[in-house]
């Protein structure tokens, strides 16, 4: 929240800069000196280095920006790595065969079983008997249920943390 107010402001401070440098250009432009020169050249003065400002806090603001979305793509890359840890200890206690780990990994994934198939090297009718026996084994009805046991996994792991 804090962040969000100080971009807020930047972006402020940068834009009453840019209308006062623009607002001059046009009064310059129409003959209109509403100032008089002194005046005009420490407020344009005070707009250069609001302007500066804006780009120091900017590249902060950026910075730390950067640094929490790496903070956050290794978060992911935990959790990407528990998931897996999830799926192998639910593949050992079913007792799934490495072939049956490699189905249910890419059914899990989200591909057809004529994407399976091919990948394997294999008739649509092998995956389709793997598949059964990975839901017999999990004891489940279908690949809506098998992804939903590992959801209920994480959900709960999340929850204890």
């Amino acid at each position: 929240m804090k962040g969000q107010w100080t971009v807020a402001l930047i972006v402020a401070v940068q834009l009453l800069c840019a209308v006062f440098f623009v607002s001059q250009i046009i009064g310059s432009i129409l003959g209109v000196a509403p100032i008089s020169w002194q005046l005009y050249e420490l407020v344009e003065l005070g707009a250069a280095l609001g302007l500066l400002l804006g780009v120091g806090f900017g590249w902060v603001v950026l910075r730390r920006t950067m640094a929490r979305n790496v903070v956050i793509e290794d978060q992911l890359r935990l959790a990407s790595g528990a998931f897996m840890d999830v799926l192998e200890e639910r593949f050992a206690a079913w007792a799934l065969t490495p072939a049956e780990r490699d189905v249910a990994l890419f059914a899990i994934k989200g591909m057809s079983t004529q994407e399976i198939a091919a990948l394997r090297e294999v008739s649509e009718g092998t995956i389709k008997a793997q598949t059964n026996a990975i839901y017999r084994k999990a004891d489940v009805s279908g690949r809506t249920q098998l992804l939903s046991l590992f959801i209920d996994d994480l959900m709960e792991a999340s929850s204890t943390s």
